[in-house]
């Protein structure tokens, strides 16, 4: 159906059509498949659940391996300490040049061996496949799933590759010291060219042609409950290098190692662990992948068929989540609504909408404020209505309509980000915004008045007492409202674009029902909805 006959179903329903009718609800405008969240389980949850016979025996076993474990990895940690700082004496936290010589010939052997010591002492048991192949082969590690902080283990396996790490971490005492012997890429949060700095390094030692030890990465950016894979960043395949994937597997019957976003917390699954008799970990190293010539201009590409192949080997199912989702449901969860509503695979529906990931937090945090003071973080029609500042019409039940994905009358968190991102794209145009102002601008005088705008909305909604005093002070800093003015709110209030494109298209509908004679005229000038000058543009008669 396209947008004329869309508004003309609009019209035809009328003012206050629906009301106190259950069974007539406004015609729900088609969306995406896609937009359906995945049947998969949430991966950023972990529940470990331990029975009564489970926890005395932790407690049994605990009193015993827990000091004496507790000892040897701090005995070992003191050990490497001396051989870190004499590998890295006199050289600056940030790398330029690798460390090599009888530094490295002397110290990384040691530091391997105590590496493999302190997860033993840890009560890890390791089972290795696979070959690991040389920096010559493959400069770069891609390592999934990536679940714990206990899957630092692949990098003793591999031989102590570089990492990427936070620059606050090298500041920390022993533990920062024998990070640096790594030789690791440093990310800083204060610089504002982090991000393009960091890039830049892992390409600069990745294509050294072996002279820098190889990198190891976690191109999931954040700990998952392994299963299925998330979305893969793309950092470690921008070089356009071979890498070689390694698989993580965990093979234990009840599982203490797992650090996701809900569920134990750092100190207890490290407690847990140590008193277990021994933990399984098995590390897979697959066979090299070189990239062809679309996947080396295309990083995301090349990522895409690594993951898809460590997803296969793992005989886990992969999903478009990615740390962006974790963070919309952490505010869910702030909202007391489950954490699983917000995952809605953000940077999937805003790679196909062209998001803006910062815009749509900044609005998440105003709903919160209605949500979070309504039952169960849910709304209505009225609540809506109100946080919007307008009266219940037709026009808005059918905005509403958008953001009510299953159809109850009322709607979630979940439900409000999907909508809001169909409505973010492509309606809230700078094309849109620019036709919306000069709607309301009706005198022509680069300014829109409470009166003026009053006239359209109240057209637009089918209200002829609309009152907008509220709306209006959201918008205008004085008496009158600037394009700039105008333009920032419809940025951040993408709602509204449905009810702007709503009066556009009944507009239009109107000249076209119009006999030819009738709509050569132009009776929609006066609005500046189509251009003055009908030799210059044809805009008004774009199909969708």
């Amino acid at each position: 159906m396209n947008r004329c006959a869309e508004a003309a179903a609009v019209a035809a329903s009328g003012p206050g059509a629906g009301v106190g009718n259950a069974g007539l609800r406004p015609r729900i405008v088609p969306r995406q498949a896609s937009f359906f969240p995945p049947p998969v389980r949430n991966p950023f949850v972990q529940r470990t659940r331990l029975g009564a016979a489970r926890r005395i025996q932790i407690f049994f076993l605990g009193i015993i391996l827990l000091p004496i474990r507790a000892l040897l990895l701090a005995l070992i940690l003191l050990l490497a300490w001396p051989f870190a700082a004499i590998s890295t004496a006199c050289c600056p936290e940030k790398l330029t040049h690798p460390i090599t010589g009888w530094k490295r010939k002397i110290n990384q052997p040691v530091l391997k061996f105590l590496g493999r010591a302190m997860f033993f002492s840890m009560g890890f048991i390791v089972t290795v496949k696979g070959k690991i192949a040389s920096p010559v082969e493959a400069p770069i590690f891609v390592v999934a799933p990536h679940s714990t902080f206990f899957d630092g283990i692949a990098c003793v396996v591999a031989g102590l590759p570089s990492i990427v790490s936070r620059h606050e971490n090298v500041q920390v005492p022993l533990i920062g010291r024998i990070l640096q012997a790594l030789q690791p890429v440093l990310v800083s949060r204060v610089d504002p060219d982090s991000r393009k700095n960091t890039i830049n390094e892992i390409i600069r030692r990745a294509t050294s042609g072996g002279e820098w030890p190889q990198i190891l990465v976690f191109p999931e950016g954040t700990c998952t409950n392994r299963s299925c894979l998330i979305t893969f960043k793309p950092g470690a395949f921008i070089p356009g290098v071979p890498v070689q994937p390694i698989l993580l597997r965990y093979p234990n019957k009840l599982d203490t190692v797992t650090w996701t976003w809900q569920g134990y917390t750092f100190i207890q699954l490290c407690v847990l662990t140590c008193c277990q008799p021994f933990t399984k970990v098995e590390v897979e190293f697959m066979p090299v992948q070189i990239p062809n010539d679309e996947e080396k201009s295309d990083p995301v590409l090349f990522a895409s068929r690594v993951r898809n192949l460590m997803a296969e080997a793992l005989r886990i199912p992969i999903t478009d989540h990615t740390y962006e989702d974790c963070r919309l449901m952490i505010s869910a969860g702030q909202l007391t609504l489950p954490m699983e509503a917000g995952l809605v695979e953000f940077t999937k529906i805003s790679r196909k909408l062209k998001l803006d990931w910062d815009g749509i937090r900044k609005h998440l945090d105003e709903y919160a404020a209605i949500a979070s003071s309504s039952k169960g973080g849910r709304i209505g029609i009225e609540e809506f209505a109100e946080y919007l500042k307008l009266p219940v019409s037709d026009v808005l039940r059918q905005l509403f309509a958008l953001f009510d994905r299953n159809h109850d009358g009322s709607i979630d968190f979940r439900e409000y980000v999907i909508g809001l991102a169909v409505l973010c794209n492509p309606a809230n145009t700078e094309e849109i915004i620019q036709v919306a102002f000069k709607l309301f601008d009706v005198d022509e005088d680069g300014f829109i008045t409470e009166e003026e705008f009053a006239t359209i909305l109240q057209a637009s909604l089918g209200v002829p007492d609309l009152d907008v005093s509220g709306l209006f002070k959201e918008i205008a800093q004085g008496d009158s409202v600037s394009y700039e003015e105008f333009k920032s709110f419809a940025l951040k209030h993408p709602e509204y674009a449905k009810i702007f494109t709503t009066y556009l298209d009944l507009q239009t509908c109107h000249v076209f029902s119009l006999p030819k004679e009738v709509r050569a005229t132009p009776s929609v000038v006066s609005n500046k909805v189509s251009p003055e000058s009908h030799e210059e543009s044809t805009s008004d008669k774009k199909d969708d």
